[in-house]
């Protein structure tokens, strides 16, 4: 029976180790981001919606995505309207400093017709 030699159960450890560290890092933003995706798919699917201001519309997703931990600003928030109906968008993106590295993780959620 051959013996693993321990440089490579080392090197094995020290890969699941960083993947966790990473999955630890990116779950979460990529979980809220998903959150507020649903946030503003259902928003744009209420019948109600075209009735309610711009104003109100952006103070509601700025309100998700800011309990959500996001980094959305009002300019993030574009809402079009149009005879066919109504479109929500919202561009921003996550700014995440690694030890070695930043990286910047743009997301598009939006939902609506046009």
């Amino acid at each position: 029976m051959n013996k693993v030699p321990r440089w490579r159960i080392a090197a094995a450890i020290a890969i699941l180790a960083s993947l966790a560290f990473f999955a630890a890092m990116f779950a979460p933003i990529y979980f809220h981001n998903l959150e507020l995706q649903n946030f503003v798919s259902d928003l744009a699917s209420r019948p109600d919606t075209p009735t309610k201001s711009d104003d109100l519309l952006r103070t509601w997703v700025l309100d998700k995505a800011h309990g959500l931990d996001l980094p959305v600003r009002a300019d993030n928030v574009r809402i079009a309207r149009s005879r066919e109906g109504m479109r929500i968008e919202v561009r921003y993106f996550v700014r995440v400093n690694l030890p070695v590295y930043t990286v910047d993780l743009h997301f598009y959620p939006g939902a609506g017709s046009h």
